[in-house]
């Protein structure tokens, strides 16, 4: 029979500033967001869910309770589905042309393959397989249901497809309130993934 993990990624966040918040506190989510999680947890209702671990950061959390609300599950914080570390949290400006405007942050960009700038893609890849299992084996033979952020996620992700971690962050497929599943055999095993956005229509449009 088998088992999934659903990865979602937490919706809009209230940031008219555009700052890279990465793993700041008081980060809430936007209207649009809080419309984004609900939807989602609508479309969960097709799933068996026996566990709800989530990050601890404020916009996981409240994009996971209406999930936990439409299953009756109660929500677990699991700090190892944090965001990534990032030397460049709260700038404003990211990784691209945005950080290449500014000289004195080159000295950060010597190994994008590690990265340099943060936490290294081995230990993200590392906690989340951790948290991945541990909701499986909370949710008792159904699935599970694991809120976190997007570069984790993606990061995970291929890992387990076999991608190359070194990226282009404008190519993660990886929308906000999107769900990757993870499946797992009875043994615990994983066998593939699939991916969903039940709010691609609230999804902002991209200028």
């Amino acid at each position: 029979m088998g088992s999934t993990v659903h990865v979602m990624r937490h919706g809009e966040v209230e940031n008219p500033e555009k700052i890279l918040y990465g793993r700041q506190s008081g980060w809430h989510l936007s209207q649009r967001g809080h419309e984004m999680a609900q939807t989602v947890a609508e479309w969960s209702k097709q799933f068996d869910i026996g566990a709800l671990h989530v990050s601890p950061l404020e916009r996981a959390q409240e994009t996971a309770a209406p999930v936990s609300a439409a299953h009756k599950v109660a929500i677990t914080t699991d700090p190892q589905l944090i965001e990534a570390a990032n030397i460049f949290e709260g700038k404003k400006f990211e990784l691209g042309s945005g950080v290449l405007r500014h000289p004195r942050m080159w000295r950060h960009l010597y190994n994008p393959a590690k990265p340099s700038w943060g936490e290294p893609y081995e230990e993200q890849i590392a906690r989340m397989l951790k948290a991945v299992f541990a909701a499986r084996v909370a949710a008792k033979g159904k699935d599970a249901w694991i809120v976190s952020h997007q570069l984790p996620i993606w990061i995970l992700r291929s890992a387990i497809e076999g991608r190359r971690l070194l990226h282009d962050p404008r190519k993660r497929e990886c929308t906000l309130a999107s769900v990757t599943s993870i499946h797992l055999d009875d043994n615990g095993d994983i066998v593939g993934t699939s991916y969903n956005e039940p709010a691609r229509h609230l999804l902002p449009v991209k200028k």
